[in-house]
C-alpha cells in the first residue's frame, strides 16, 4: 500500500522523473515516485547524453557511473553521403565532459534508479494517477483509488501528461507532422567508431550514433515507418542516405521502433503545487538529441527549487524555476525544428546549404558556437550552479 502523504508526488519514472526525485531525495526530502509501466523499458529512444547535461547529473553524483557505461564521442558530423559537410568538435569544449556520451536511455534510468534506491526511495509500479485535486495545503492525488497528499505533485508523465490535463495546462502546438523510423543494429562499416553522424539526403536525414558493444543506433525521417523495421528495410535506408564508396551492411536487428514527432510547449510549468518537467512541458524533433537532455535539466532545476522552498525558502522560486526553463524550452524546440528543415531543404537548395554547412567548418567561432549550442552549454549561464 501506499502511504497516506509525502512532501513530493512524482509522477513518472523515465529520466526526468527518476532526476528529479533523486534531486530531491538527496536533500532529505520525502519523495513518492510513480509509473503506471508494470516495469521499466529496457529499449528506449534517446540515446544520447550531452556535456552540459553530465555537468547537471554530476551535482546529484550520477554523472560518474553514467560516463562509465557509455561511448564518449568526441565529435558530430553532417554528410551528404561521401562528403563531410561539417564536423562539430565536442572534445575542445569549455567543460569537464569534452564529448557527447552515447549510452542507451534504459541505462541512464538504471543508474538513477540504483542512486535512488541508495537513499531507500524505489519506483512503484504499476501505479497509475487517476485523479488530482488542489487543496489549501497542496494536492490529493487519487493513485489507483487510493488517496495520497503531497505538498507538491510533479508531472514527468511525458506527452499525454496526466497531470498536466489534470490541471488544465494547455499544450499548444502540431502534432503527427513527421514520421520516425529507429533501431539498434549491428553493422559491418568503414565509419568511425565513435563519431555521430548526420546523413542529409533527398529522402530525408538519417542519424547513426554509435552505442556500447558495437551497437549502432539509427534514426531516420520516412513517409510512413513500419512498426517493426527488419534487416531489409534499414538496409535500404543505408544503401540510400548513408556511404556510397564503402557502403555500411546491416548484419543484425537488436531492435526497431517507430514514433512520430511532435512541436509542442505547456503555456506553464506550474500551476500552484502542480509543475512540470521534460516530455510533460514540451516535446520536439529528435534533430540534435535534445529532448533528454533538456528535461534531465528541467529535473534537477525543478527538484532544486522544490526542496529550497520546503527548507524554508520562498514560493517565489517555484515561478523562478518556469520562468527560467519555459525560454530554454522554447530556444531547444526553435534550434530542433532548425535542424529538421535543413535536413528537409527542397533540392534546388542544397548546393547554398552543402555551401554553408562548409563554411561553418571552416569558421572557429562559428564551429564553436555550433558545438555550444548542440552541448546545451550555451545554456549554462541560465541555471544557477
Amino acid at each position: 500500500m501506499l502511504p497516506t502523504s509525502t512532501d513530493v508526488l512524482v509522477v513518472g519514472a523515465g529520466p526526468t522523473g527518476l532526476a528529479t526525485a533523486l534531486t530531491l531525495a538527496r536533500r532529505g526530502i520525502d519523495v513518492i515516485v510513480l509509473d503506471q509501466q508494470a516495469e521499466p523499458p529496457t529499449t528506449s529512444r534517446a540515446a544520447v547524453v550531452h556535456a552540459y547535461t553530465l555537468e547537471v547529473l554530476d551535482r546529484i553524483g550520477v554523472a560518474a557511473p553514467l560516463v562509465a557505461q557509455g561511448v564518449r564521442s568526441p565529435r558530430f558530423t553532417v554528410r551528404d553521403r561521401d562528403r563531410m559537410l561539417l564536423s562539430v568538435p565536442f572534445h575542445e569544449l569549455p567543460s569537464r565532459f569534452p564529448y557527447a556520451l552515447l549510452v542507451s536511455q534504459s541505462v541512464t534510468e538504471a543508474v538513477l534508479t540504483e542512486r535512488l534506491a541508495d537513499l531507500g526511495v524505489r519506483v512503484r509500479r504499476p501505479c497509475r494517477l487517476t485523479g488530482l485535486e488542489v487543496t489549501a495545503d497542496g494536492v490529493l492525488a487519487q493513485v489507483d483509488g487510493e488517496a495520497l497528499r503531497a505538498r507538491y505533485v510533479v508531472g514527468a508523465d511525458g506527452l499525454h501528461s496526466t497531470v498536466r490535463q489534470a490541471a488544465g495546462i494547455e499544450f499548444d502546438g502540431v502534432s503527427d507532422a513527421e514520421s520516425f523510423v529507429l533501431a539498434d543494429v549491428r553493422v559491418d562499416s568503414a565509419l568511425p567508431g565513435e563519431e555521430v553522424a548526420l546523413f542529409l539526403a533527398r529522402s530525408g536525414p538519417l542519424v547513426w550514433a554509435p552505442l556500447p558493444d558495437g551497437v549502432i543506433r539509427l534514426v531516420a525521417a520516412v513517409e510512413t515507418a513500419p512498426a517493426a523495421p527488419d534487416v531489409a528495410y534499414l538496409q535500404a535506408l543505408l544503401d540510400e542516405r548513408g556511404p556510397a564508396r564503402r557502403p555500411a551492411r546491416v548484419t543484425e536487428v537488436l531492435w526497431g521502433s517507430r514514433f512520430r514527432v511532435h512541436h509542442r510547449i505547456a503555456d506553464t510549468f506550474r500551476a500552484g503545487p502542480v509543475l512540470l518537467a521534460g516530455d510533460a512541458g514540451h516535446v520536439h524533433s529528435p534533430a540534435g538529441g535534445q529532448g533528454m537532455n533538456l528535461g534531465i535539466c528541467d529535473a534537477v532545476a525543478l527538484g532544486t527549487a522544490v526542496a529550497d522552498v520546503l527548507d524554508g525558502g520562498p514560493e517565489s522560486l517555484l515561478d523562478d524555476y518556469t520562468a527560467r526553463q519555459r525560454p530554454m524550452a522554447e530556444d531547444v524546440l526553435s534550434f530542433a525544428a532548425g535542424l529538421t528543415r535543413l535536413a528537409a531543404v527542397p533540392p534546388a537548395r542544397r548546393p547554398a546549404r552543402d555551401v554553408l554547412l562548409r563554411l561553418l567548418g571552416v569558421l572557429p567561432p562559428a564551429r564553436r558556437k555550433v558545438a555550444l549550442r548542440l552541448s546545451g552549454l550555451s545554456h549554462r549561464e541560465r541555471t544557477p550552479s
